[in-house]
């Protein structure tokens, strides 16, 4: 008993989220702004959430974040402040500039990343304008930076044969030349980077340019899918593909995808459901009879290690059956911008 009176209070826990809005909020507003341009968008977001939050914080509250940010900034290096500067100084000094420079330039890591987050701090006019206004290589890059959703506005208030001519050129992107990466900082920042030895950065590619076409209405998206056929008919097949995965199965309603179940081969179905989580196996087999659920369920559990190819080569099978009976109208495949009458 007396080991438990001695026992301390367990001490009360605080988000990381309100912590900071709480120290934040402690902060003068200047040093507060200095300290949120260092942050990410969807960092800012959150936080400005938990300062509303905070707002009626109790003396005891920010004692909590405060202690909490004593204990997490033991764990930060004084190494890390202010490293950049105190390389390039220490490497002038002992080389001097032009030496410096080149050397730096070799090692040091590259802000370009940093550079073309600027893209997604930019309204969706702003973006607009630029893929209007740059070359169609240019577009192509900032179209691959931005999330899906954004791209997709984007592009929405373009010209169709720009929409086209810009997810054509991202789906044929696979790394990008440092020369194409400075002529868009250039327009970003207005400044160019001198350095055109840098490696390139990889971005854009078929799965890129199919989260965008299906960010968009679905009579929009497939209106440059037709025009981008014209182009390449493997590359807007391609595109096609990676438009719709395994998992997209999902949003059928319980009959058209049971219609598509009992269209293909017990046996893939098995493997297929293998690489799946257990809500979408759950829904699968709901939607089949008890007796057939449960002979998929027992093969699944008598299957050893399965090679994730294989898995995938099954779930493609499925998805091309499910595309087959859509093409048929034999199914109705929902999606972003379906129209009724």
């Amino acid at each position: 008993m007396e080991a438990e009176l001695n026992e301390a209070p367990i001490a009360p826990v605080m988000s990381g989220d309100m912590a900071a809005a709480i120290l934040v909020m402690l902060l003068e507003d200047g040093e507060a702004a200095t300290m949120l341009k260092h942050f990410e968008p969807d960092e800012v977001r959150l936080l400005g959430k938990a300062m509303f939050n905070v707002a009626e914080a109790s003396e005891a509250d920010i004692e909590l974040a405060l202690d909490r940010f004593v204990i997490g900034s033991r764990s930060v290096s004084s190494l890390s402040v202010g490293t950049e500067d105190r390389i390039r100084t220490v490497m002038n000094d002992a080389l001097g500039n032009v030496r410096a420079d080149n050397l730096l330039s070799a090692i040091a890591p590259q802000a370009s990343a940093v550079a073309l987050e600027t893209l997604r701090w930019m309204d969706v006019a702003t973006v607009r304008r630029l893929l209007i206004e740059e070359i169609p290589q240019v577009g192509a890059i900032i179209l691959t930076v931005l999330t899906p959703d954004i791209a997709g506005d984007a592009l929405s208030g373009l010209d169709e044969g720009l929409q086209a001519e810009l997810v054509y050129r991202a789906a044929r992107l696979t790394s990008v030349p440092a020369a194409a990466i400075e002529d868009l900082e250039a327009i970003l920042v207005q400044t160019a980077n001198a350095d055109t030895g840098q490696s390139g950065m990889k971005l854009g590619g078929k799965s890129d340019a199919a989260k965008i076409v299906n960010s968009l209405p679905k009579a929009l998206g497939e209106r440059v899918l037709r025009s981008v056929k014209k182009r390449d008919r493997l590359l807007a097949e391609a595109i096609e593909e990676e438009m719709f995965v395994f998992e997209n199965l999902n949003d059928l309603d319980a009959k058209n995808l049971g219609t598509v179940l009992r269209s293909v081969d017990a046996n893939a179905l098995s493997l297929a459901l293998k690489g799946a989580d257990g809500a979408t196996t759950d829904r699968f087999l709901a939607t089949m009879s008890a007796r057939a659920a449960q002979t998929i369920r027992d093969e699944m559990s008598e299957m050893e290690m399965v090679k994730r190819t294989d898995v995938e080569d099954a779930q493609r099978a499925i998805i091309a059956v499910a595309r087959q009976l859509a093409a048929e109208g034999t199914i109705m495949m929902s999606g972003k911008g379906d129209d009724y009458v």
